[in-house]
């Protein structure tokens, strides 16, 4: 068969989804940062401090939210110990 067809659970697609759209929101805050960072009037250096205090409450958000779906059983563990 080559391929190996995995059938995924409504809920791990969903997790999945989750994580990615997560993942994109930081990775736009992070330039959102960098592009009021790049602009030289002082009245700007809020929005990168605004910027970035979102990217880090986003990650520290998906990392609890990891670990809460890794203890709750919706990100199957893999065999690590």
């Amino acid at each position: 068969m080559g391929i190996m067809a995995t059938s995924l659970h409504p809920t791990a697609m969903l997790t999945k989804l989750f994580i990615v759209a997560v993942l994109v929101l930081i990775i736009f805050n992070l330039f959102r940062a960098l592009a009021a960072l790049m602009n030289k009037d002082p009245a700007h250096s809020h929005r990168v401090v605004r910027a970035l205090t979102v990217r880090v409450a986003l990650s520290v958000g998906l990392f609890l939210a990891l670990l809460a779906g890794s203890y709750f059983g919706l990100i199957p563990s893999h065999g690590l110990r």
